[in-house]
């Protein structure tokens, strides 16, 4: 078992990786303060792993709520029926919200604790390789709305983060590719361990080989938590963190959340964010050559289809919540790291994003 700690003094949280712990009750039972413990999950995840979380909570008065599977279920419908389900089963301030499930279940959850009645306990138990490496740990929390991603939302840290990477076997080839999309951002970020990983043992990590998955689920989570340390709420470097998601999320929301999971429209951003670093001689051709390598080589997307249109990007793109001004607020990497850049409509981005879309 590993374990890392996220350091944000009264608020710190420890990260704890590893096998079979579902059913440590006193790991699990040990984050619930109060008597009451929601758990809310999807309709996937529930038959999986709802009996092992509801038995390792043997002195709580355990309560479930199972929304649809899917990116679209991370609406303001959801959380207003969850609040109205807490509500209802006089849930107090010093219950807990346990989330159960992958990046939906994790944001809407985290969204819904920071909430109720101010603020919750709430636990992060991510079942997927995404949530594990990215969105369970650093205290996003979020809904969607019609006209963008994430929109609506809070920074609330949880009160732990438990990592079984049993849950990795049930979980469908695609969407552990996907996951691997957030993986190979930290690579670009300048994690060296994590870009030899990668490049040396892409059969072992597509086997799902136990001890690779566990280094670089560790080696993820303890980039993003020394990230989320320095800067809590991306008042500034944080925002490295979203490296390819600004035109990842328009993706999304352009095809409505049905064509693309999250990390394979990630993959297609950070595409375009390489051909932009390119045109501004950010990078060079090698290294350019050899981020897009790693993401072919673990099957990531690199085109969008022809549903994907560049104006459509460029109007999405706007509302991008890390926008400050009426430029593109982008990610860029560099032949070392990233850097925050403001960017103008020009040809070059246009360029950019054309270059990953279909004709």
């Amino acid at each position: 078992m590993r374990k890392l700690l996220l350091d944000l003094q009264e608020r710190s949280y420890n990260i704890t990786i590893g096998q079979n712990l579902l059913n440590r009750s006193d790991l699990v039972s040990g984050y619930c303060e109060g008597d009451k413990v929601l758990i809310l999950t999807n309709k996937v995840v529930a038959p999986l792993f709802l009996d092992k979380i509801r038995t390792s909570l043997p002195d709580k008065n355990v309560f479930e709520f199972v929304i649809a599977d899917g990116e679209a279920e991370k609406n303001l419908a959801n959380y207003e029926a969850i609040l109205d389900y807490l509500i209802r089963n006089q849930f107090r301030r010093n219950d807990t919200l346990i989330a159960l499930g992958g990046g939906v279940v994790g944001d809407l959850g985290g969204f819904i604790a920071a909430s109720y009645q101010r603020g919750m306990g709430l636990i992060q138990v991510p079942t997927t390789l995404l949530s594990q490496v990215d969105s369970s740990v650093g205290g996003k929390t979020a809904v969607n709305h019609p006209l963008g991603k994430n929109m609506i939302g809070a920074f609330y840290q949880p009160k732990g983060v438990i990592i079984d990477t049993d849950t990795l076997a049930t979980l469908p080839e695609r969407e552990f590719i996907s996951g691997l999309a957030e993986v190979s951002k930290y690579a670009f970020l300048g994690e060296k361990r994590i870009q030899q990983i990668l490049e040396q043992n892409v059969e072992d990590i597509l086997a799902r080989e136990p001890n690779v998955l566990e280094e670089l689920i560790e080696l993820s989570c303890a980039k993003k938590a020394a990230v989320v340390t320095d800067d809590e709420k991306e008042a500034g470097a944080r925002a490295l963190l979203n490296l390819g998601h600004t035109f990842g999320h328009a993706i999304e929301k352009i095809t409505q959340y049905t064509t693309y999971l999250h990390g394979e429209a990630v993959a297609i951003g950070t595409h375009m964010a390489i051909n932009l670093s390119i045109s501004k001689s950010l990078i060079d051709q090698q290294t350019a050559s050899r981020y897009r390598s790693i993401m072919n080589s673990i099957g990531l997307p690199a085109v969008a289809n022809a549903e994907v249109k560049l104006l459509d990007m460029l109007e999405s793109m706007k509302l991008d919540k890390k926008n400050q001004t009426d430029k593109y607020r982008l990610i860029l990497p560099k032949d070392e790291g990233c850097e925050i850049v403001e960017q103008e409509l020009t040809g070059e981005l246009e360029k950019a994003i054309s270059s990953q879309l279909s004709l």
